[in-house]
């Protein structure tokens, strides 16, 4: 064998580090995901770029061989598991470290712990546990993964009544414990323990990963995913939520939103009822809101299915609802596009009409596989929502203190004091957003904003900082709107601003001072500087809670938008419309001045149509949402591409005489193609490991130039070679 010359060698070296690049970059992709337990199976191969293993104990155990079986199909693979709860009977149950651990469960008034399943308590996260967790996360890095989310760090408001929970208390506060029902600040002192002590459990195990990892020569990244504040709140749970965006070695978030958190009832109108779309859009803005001005990762969750049984048509409305909801935010695109696809594929649900429970059809398993594979090429984009931009609703971590128990009469239903603000601003296409108090020290933070509402009857604000932060904002032009009649018991609870040398009666007294007013118990308005500060005198959930609430508030809205923040004309619609490339993403929401259809022309594929007909106009009705393709928007018109697929596509090879690639998805489903040729094609092939597929949907169509290509799904892969004439 001769040796290889100079220039053979520096051409083999360029030739294996293009490779290593080309290698690194599709190991690197990491846009969607999804969190799974069981081990890999063609049947529900979902094909997105991460595959997050679930839980060391899970599924009887074999992590290793759950990591690499999923490594093995070419995903990336990473790890996650709850940090308030698992499987982790090992550790309760004493086979650990030879101690029972089930006196470390959150325990309620009347003594019973609260589980999350057989021998699975919510815990208190004692230092034993926290070493308990290190040794799950050290395994996982042990078997490659390159990121750990450690998911739903919640304590329940309604727990805080155990000995592990007393013990914090006294280590954190210095005095004894208080039990929280007896009065609005123990039950203040009692949330902001919960909230610190998963803070800190969550700061000690990154630290550990980080540290761990470091020593392993490679960096793991860290992510905590968690339902958003007004979920939490409303479910009456306590989280770090916010300040985790402020950890070092904290990489971001996953906002887990789904029909389950969005189909809260929430008050308008006078009616509690189901509003998913509106909750969602809420919800997803929140967790923009918490994370953009800090620059954190964030993943959208969507589930096609939901923990609750429900029939298959509810959970396909309530899908399309939150879908289209999170991608109305342009500057979010990564997408956790479903938890568990075992449950989803192997699942078995009601329909209407039928006494047996029924797995997906055909027809839905084909529609989610068109939508998760479009969010592959869902784009980031700088367009906006059509709409008055600029409206924000201030929010806190605290709204998760006072939900619950409710003392001296007060209450606040459904978190009315808080959606009385933002629904109906919604309700009248006002794309508003939320914006965390927390965050205001950050120059972004009230960069775009010119109308900003707030009260203090669903929150307090934990430091006087803020206070100084808005009172700067106002006096250079912005527009403030105080809503609160400022007499619910937690106005009272022992905090900063009546103590030490405050002494006021509430928090917004001190925000007032720093403006140099004195507000009474009427409205009024006050010019400061260059802006401006409206006080109403009204609790937010009156302008929800009773029919024709929200009028005067809206006319405030109006007058502020318009004649103080000189911000434009104030649109009132009853849709929302935005485009993202070649995506169309569009809601019609009901209980609107308007009840008139949205009316889209022009020449669109319909990704929520299983068919994926061609439509030249597209009617959608109060109350329903619209995903589509516009074919006016294709990039490189000349060249074959799949422009939406019930598939995954990879290996695409265009020349001259052909168009071939292989298209990979869940087997046992139908796969369904629209794919823009240059005219109608010759021949059309698609084979499995060498051998002819059946062809079921072969349609031309010459005005679109799109073939509609129909076959089964096989997660092997689908070779399909079509000749171009």
């Amino acid at each position: 064998m001769k040796p290889l010359t100079q220039r053979a060698v520096l051409t083999t070296v360029i030739a294996l580090m293009m490779h290593y690049n080309s290698t690194a970059q599709v190991k690197s992709k990491e846009k969607t995901s999804f969190q799974v337990s069981a081990p890999w199976s063609a049947d529900y191969d979902v094909r997105s770029d991460i595959a997050m293993v679930y839980g060391i104990n899970d599924a009887n155990g074999n992590f290793e061989e759950r990591v690499k079986g999923y490594r093995d199909k070419g995903y990336e693979v990473q790890f996650m598991t709850g940090i308030a709860w698992g499987e982790y009977k090992d550790y309760f149950l004493g086979e650990w470290d030879g101690k029972n651990h089930l006196d470390e469960g959150q325990v309620m008034q009347n003594g019973e712990t609260i589980w999350h399943g057989k021998n699975v308590p919510y815990t208190v996260p004692s230092a034993s546990y926290l070493a308990y967790m290190k040794t799950h996360v050290k395994r996982a890095i042990d078997a490659g993964v390159s990121a750990i989310y450690l998911e739903e760090p919640e304590f329940w408001a309604r727990a805080g009544y155990s000995e592990a929970f007393k013990k914090e208390w006294q280590n954190y506060y210095g005095f004894p414990w208080m039990a929280q029902h007896e009065s609005p600040e123990a039950t203040y002192l009692s949330s902001k323990l919960k909230y610190q002590l998963y803070f800190n459990a969550l700061k000690e195990v990154f630290s550990y990963v980080k540290s761990y990892s470091l020593s392993k020569g490679k960096r793991v990244k860290c992510y905590v995913p968690t339902h958003s504040l007004l979920n939490y709140s409303s479910w009456h749970i306590v989280s770090p939520e916010a300040s985790l965006a402020n950890l070092d070695g904290m990489d971001g978030y996953i906002a887990q939103v789904w029909t389950g958190t969005s189909r809260e009832p929430v008050f308008y109108n006078g009616k509690s009822k189901e509003r998913v779309f509106e909750n969602a859009f809420l919800e997803y803005g929140s967790m923009v809101s918490m994370t953009a001005p800090t620059g954190r990762k964030i993943f959208f969750l969507t589930d096609p299915i939901e923990d609750r049984a429900r029939s298959w048509d509810d959970y396909k409305i309530n899908y399309q609802a939150t879908f289209t909801a999170e991608l109305l935010y342009p500057m979010v695109d990564n997408y956790e596009v479903m938890p568990w696809p075992n449950r989803i594929y192997k699942g078995k649900f009601a329909v209407e009409g039928m006494k047996e429970r029924q797995p997906i059809s055909p027809a839905y398993a084909t529609q989610m596989q068109v939508m998760v594979n479009s969010l592959n090429q869902m784009p980031l984009s700088k367009n906006k929502l059509n709409g008055s931009h600029g409206i924000g609703v201030l929010l806190s971590n605290s709204l998760m203190f006072q939900n619950f128990p409710s003392h001296q009469g007060y209450s606040d239903p459904y978190l009315s004091n808080t959606y009385g603000l933002a629904v109906p601003l919604l309700k009248h296409g006002i794309p508003v957003e939320t914006v965390h108090i927390e965050n205001l020290a950050n120059k972004n933070t009230l960069k775009d904003i010119k109308v900003l509402v707030m009260s203090y009857s669903n929150m307090k604000p934990l430091s006087a900082e803020y206070h100084e932060l808005l009172s700067k904002w106002i006096k250079a032009g912005g527009v403030l709107l105080y809503f609160g009649r400022d007499d619910d018991p937690f106005q009272n609870v022992k905090e900063w601003w009546n103590t030490g040398q405050n002494s006021f009666k509430a928090p917004s007294e001190h925000l007032f001072q720093l403006l140099g007013i004195n507000p009474g118990a009427a409205d009024a308005s006050y010019k400061i500087g260059k802006g401006k500060v409206y006080v109403v005198r009204k609790d937010p959930k009156e302008l929800i809670m009773k029919a024709g609430g929200d009028a005067d508030y809206l006319a405030a809205i109006k007058s502020a938008y318009e004649t103080d923040a000189k911000a434009g004309d104030l649109i009132i619609k009853n849709n929302f419309l935005l485009n993202r490339g070649p995506f169309v993403i569009a809601a019609v929401v009901d209980e609107s001045p308007s009840s008139e259809p949205l009316t889209l022309s022009g020449n669109y594929i319909d990704l929520f149509d299983p068919e994926l007909p061609i439509l030249t106009q597209k009617v959608i009705a109060p109350k329903t949402q619209a995903y589509l393709f516009d074919l006016d928007k294709i990039e490189h018109k000349n060249k074959p591409q799949v422009l939406a697929a019930a598939a995954r596509v990879t290996n695409e090879v265009v020349n001259k005489q052909q168009y071939s690639f292989i298209a990979k998805s869940p087997s046992n489903t139908n796969n369904i193609m629209r794919i823009l040729l240059p005219n109608k094609a010759g021949s059309i092939s698609a084979k499995l490991n060498g051998k002819d597929l059946i062809i079921n949907k072969n349609e031309w169509d010459e005005k679109s130039q799109t073939l509609l290509l129909g076959f089964q799904n096989y997660s092997e892969g689908v070779e399909v070679n079509i000749k171009l004439k």
